[in-house]
């Protein structure tokens, strides 16, 4: 039985959403040894070297913050400042060494993107995040990043809140901290808030090439809706649904349920995909995108090809690096679910 995306209404609860604040699965295994520095950027064996010794006082018992620290919002001085903040563009291993830095320190700890800390936030209250999270020895953020003045806002007084309880941070982006924001809306206007954030982290640069510089993966030849449908359901735990339903009913839920929405779902299929023009849209798209590449989903998909998937003005505004993300992973998803598609079901594949 094909599975209907856009009829679930998952409820999660703040334990789950806790819980699944780990590295995603194809991080699980990765360690600073088997981090492989290019011999050819300095910069990378420098940063290995500093995560790995803040590694080691991680990995300690957490020392509690004295009054004056607290009263001042300072972490202990054996930490220095609370934040490490990573760099640099798309595949220099970043991510790599944020994940490991996760492995070695010890617990309570927490790894989650940028938007899923958001997400998390916008679900629990601020108040309540405080309270959960102030206990944690550290909590590891990737894809650092602004999208609106909401955001910065929040993101700072949470963070605050969590260094003055002495709780170390760790993150990763190809935007340094002072700059976050830039493109999307008025930053001067914050920027107490994001000078606030930079003053948490010591920002380690990591050169080497750009990951946006080797293009985007070649779309696949999208299929007709039947064709879809068809595929759909001779797999086993498929979900099918028409791209107007499914993003329409990702409007209804929080994004923090995202994940729970492909609970038991092995293959996602959609028909009839269209270019999108809607920001609100195509940002929940991106999510749901996010949530498919961490449980690595074989994606059938129909319409449009995928590398159409958003307009050209929207390539070019202040979410462009989202979009080329999304992209690079809904491609990479839909290469994977036509590989595993049958010899019948490629020979009819749409002229």
């Amino acid at each position: 039985m094909v599975i209907r995306l856009s009829e679930r209404w998952p409820e999660v609860s703040s334990n789950r959403l806790l819980s699944e604040c780990v590295p995603p699965p194809r991080f699980a295994d990765v360690r600073f040894t088997t981090y492989r520095p290019d011999p050819d950027e300095p910069s990378q064996a420098e940063a290995l070297a500093v995560l790995s010794e803040r590694a080691d006082v991680l990995a300690r018992p957490r020392q509690a913050p004295s009054l004056w620290s607290r009263l001042r919002g300072r972490a202990p001085a054996s930490v220095g400042r609370p934040g490490i903040y990573l760099d640099g563009g798309f595949g220099v291993g970043k991510t790599h060494l944020l994940a490991s830095l996760w492995h070695e320190a010890a617990g309570p700890k927490m790894y989650c993107t940028f938007v899923e800390l958001t997400n998390l936030v916008g679900a629990l209250g601020l108040r309540a995040a405080v309270e959960e999270l102030s206990s944690y020895r550290m909590i590891c953020i990737d894809e650092f990043e602004l999208d609106d003045p909401g955001d910065t806002m929040l993101i700072s007084r949470l963070l605050g809140q969590l260094v003055a309880a002495g709780v170390a941070l760790a993150a990763t982006s190809n935007t340094l901290p002072d700059k976050l924001g830039e493109g999307r809306f008025q930053a001067v206007d914050f920027l107490r808030e994001i000078q606030a954030l930079a003053a948490h982290f010591d920002v380690r640069r990591i050169d080497g090439p750009d990951y946006r510089h080797r293009g985007l993966p070649v779309a696949p030849e999208p299929w007709r809706g039947e064709q879809v449908e068809a595929a759909a359901a001779e797999r086993t735990n498929a979900s099918c649904d028409h791209f107007v339903d499914l993003h329409r009913h990702l409007a209804e839920l929080h994004p923090s349920k995202y994940g729970a929405l492909l609970d038991g779902v092995d293959t996602v299929a959609m028909t009839d995909i269209r270019q999108l023009t809607d920001e609100n849209v195509a940002l929940r798209l991106v999510v749901l995108a996010d949530r498919m590449y961490d449980r690595n989903l074989p994606l059938l998909a129909g319409g449009v090809p995928l590398d159409q998937l958003f307009s050209a003005d929207m390539l070019k505004g202040g979410y462009r690096k989202k979009y080329l993300r999304a992209l690079s992973r809904l491609i990479a998803l839909a290469n994977s679910g036509m590989a595993r598609a049958s010899v019948s079901e490629g020979s009819d594949r749409r002229k």
